[in-house]
């Protein structure tokens, strides 16, 4: 059966989530959800997209929680909904995202906080292959100036190669020059 044949089987408890995730060696995928609210159905046409169900599948397990639901909502800070977070399989927060996203968005969200965790970790190829799967496939997303900078730290930590910072903010500087992250990269201009 192919992904396009397939839907999300979400958990609903959290624990059970990160038992799943420590024992498949993945992360969650954790939405807020608010069921009165209009807004939060269009995500269900992104969740049905093949892509996204093939890439949520081989990386990470699916957790919806409504926001009602206490005191998780509390401890996330949810303050609207969609809401959609990626956690490592000890529950700590990688990436957050409010708001309906369609499936060229999501992955790379997604991509992002994978990569994050693998930095966080200090696993830095991992990292680096992650986020070139992210510019490579997705290079018009929204998360492209973020992961641009994300490389250039992480090739950095990975190699102690200066130029990396510098190259990331003069590609940041040509391809995105009013991005946050092009001024977080400012700095690194003149160095090295």
């Amino acid at each position: 059966m192919g992904a396009r044949n397939k839907i999300l089987l979400w958990e609903t408890r959290i624990d059970i989530a990160l038992s799943r995730a420590r024992a498949e060696n993945r992360l969650v995928l954790l939405e807020f959800f608010d069921p009165c609210e209009i807004g939060c159905y269009p995500m269900d046409v992104t969740y049905g997209d093949a892509r996204v169900v093939e890439f949520v599948e081989r990386n990470m397990v699916p957790l919806r929680v409504a926001c009602s639901v206490q005191p998780l909502s509390s401890e996330f800070s949810i303050r609207q909904t969609p809401t959609i977070i990626t956690l490592d399989e000890d529950g700590k927060e990688y990436q957050r995202a409010e708001g309906v996203l369609g499936p060229d968005e999501l992955i790379p969200l997604l991509l992002l906080g994978c990569a994050k965790c693998h930095f966080g970790r200090g696993r830095y190829g991992e990292t680096l292959s992650t986020l070139d799967m992210l510019l490579t496939r997705y290079p018009k997303s929204t998360r492209v100036p973020e992961a641009i900078y994300l490389r250039g730290v992480c090739t950095y930590k990975n190699t102690l190669d200066g130029q990396s910072l510098r190259r990331a903010y003069e590609q940041l500087e040509e391809e995105h020059p009013s991005s946050e992250w092009t001024k977080k990269t400012y700095p690194y201009r003149y160095r090295f």
